[in-house]
């Protein structure tokens, strides 16, 4: 097979943040996902008492102080204060000195998928309470979405591209993919990508919830979030933001940074078929995986773990099973590892691409994947490895992560041992 990959720059990843129901960085989360630690809970932000839906996987003990001035929190959002935070751990973890000639050559891509909920919500409710004379002038730049990316551009003075995407759930695969593209093209070198999201509030818990999209196990929340499990009723909302530091790999080697992956394969794709509904057998999701390993110049043997979009929702749980048997074949298919790490976060709609980018990112690096947990009882159709309930150890040299979103948005990335 050939491929534009044997020519074009190549891209690593250098730095990684996040922050997520299981932890506050990027390898707190990792180490509690391998412990199969749950971090789904009944929901603090809000009264959830009258609502169908009680829990959700809320961020814990986030300290906005550590990442932004106190005169400048209320300017910004919650979920742009975990973009702010996840950019800040990624760029120390890179160890990459901002020089001026840098930063000219680095953009943004911190996507989101609702934006501001929340801050929406409490304005409204000001507006009909108090009147138009008591909104705040922040009001609008602490909830519009490329306030993601332009907090982190203005904060570090990088003059590189400064964008966010909004492609539902495939958001943070979409903005690292697309980043890449930006560093392979060379128009930068070095480019923070991901995603960020905090909708958990009455209109975000209700909206879901009145599609029938979400669990309603209020008896029990840890187990709530149970992929391909014949007992999932629906998905948990989950909060977050991850944010990755992507390289030119001749730069970064040349300035003795730390690699963690390199990331070989982008693919995308759109099912064209229903707003939410998964396209039958996955057939969007089977194009994304494909072009993705062509773009990797991959045989479909070559993946040896799959995190998975795998949301816990009767009819998505299904269809990917489907299409990793489509795009793999059945026998290989069956011995690759797969895992939604959802199970233990809940899913973060705009961040859960980023962030799972970085657990398929940490589990190539450590040879350790973690596990799906809740699997007590798979579906008889949902008949592959999805390593239950407790973490494995393998060498791993290619691992894939799933992102698929409402409208039919599909995107795949795949990160190699470099």
């Amino acid at each position: 097979m050939t491929s534009a990959s044997n020519t074009r720059r190549r891209v690593v990843i250098t730095g990684l943040g996040a922050v997520t129901p299981l932890g506050l960085t990027a390898h707190e989360s990792f180490e509690n996902a391998l412990k199969g630690q749950s971090g789904i809970a009944p929901i603090t932000q809000f009264d959830a008492s009258t609502y169908d839906v009680h829990f959700a996987g809320e961020v814990k003990n986030f300290n906005a102080d550590l990442y932004v001035p106190k005169k400048e929190q209320k300017k910004m959002g919650r979920f742009l204060q975990f973009s702010m935070a996840a950019a800040s751990q990624a760029l120390q973890d890179s160890g990459l000195e901002l020089t001026e000639e840098i930063k000219n050559r680095t953009g943004v891509f911190i996507g989101c998928g609702i934006g501001g909920l929340p801050e929406i919500e409490d304005t409204h409710s000001t507006l009909t309470s108090r009147g138009p004379g008591r909104i705040s002038p922040f009001f609008i730049p602490s909830v519009i979405i490329n306030m993601a990316s332009g907090n982190v551009s203005i904060q570090y003075g990088l003059r590189g591209p400064n964008f966010s995407m909004v492609s539902a759930c495939a958001t943070g695969c979409h903005s690292i993919g697309e980043a890449a593209n930006y560093i392979r093209s060379g128009a930068c070198d070095v480019m923070l990508a991901g995603g960020t999201e905090a909708a958990i509030c009455g209109l975000g818990v209700g909206g879901f919830a009145a599609m029938k999209a979400l669990s309603t196990r209020n008896d029990s929340p840890q187990t709530a979030s149970r992929p391909w499990d014949k007992d999932r009723d629906g998905f948990v909302l989950g909060e977050g933001g991850a944010v990755l530091i992507l390289e030119e790999m001749n730069a970064a080697k040349k300035r003795g940074a730390k690699i963690y992956a390199e990331l070989t394969g982008y693919g995308v794709s759109s099912d064209a078929y229903h707003m939410t509904n998964p396209a039958p057998g996955g057939a969007g999701a089977v194009s994304a995986m494909k072009m993705a390993l062509q773009d990797a110049n991959l045989n479909s043997s070559d993946i040896e773990y799959i995190n998975a979009h795998g949301t816990s929702t009767p009819a998505g749980d299904f269809a990917e099973s489907e299409a990793i048997k489509f795009v793999l074949g059945l026998d290989a298919a069956k011995k690759t590892w797969i895992s939604s790490t959802k199970s233990m976060t809940g899913h973060a709609l705009g961040a859960a691409g980023a962030i799972e980018s970085v657990f398929s990112i940490l589990a190539l690096h450590t040879g350790k994947v973690p596990p799906t947990i809740n699997l007590d009882s798979p579906s008889p159709e949902c008949d592959l490895d999805y390593v239950p309930k407790i973490a494995r150890e393998k060498d791993l040299k290619h691992v894939l992560n799933n992102s698929f979103g409402f409208g039919g948005t599909n995107a795949c990335l795949i990160f190699s041992k470099c």
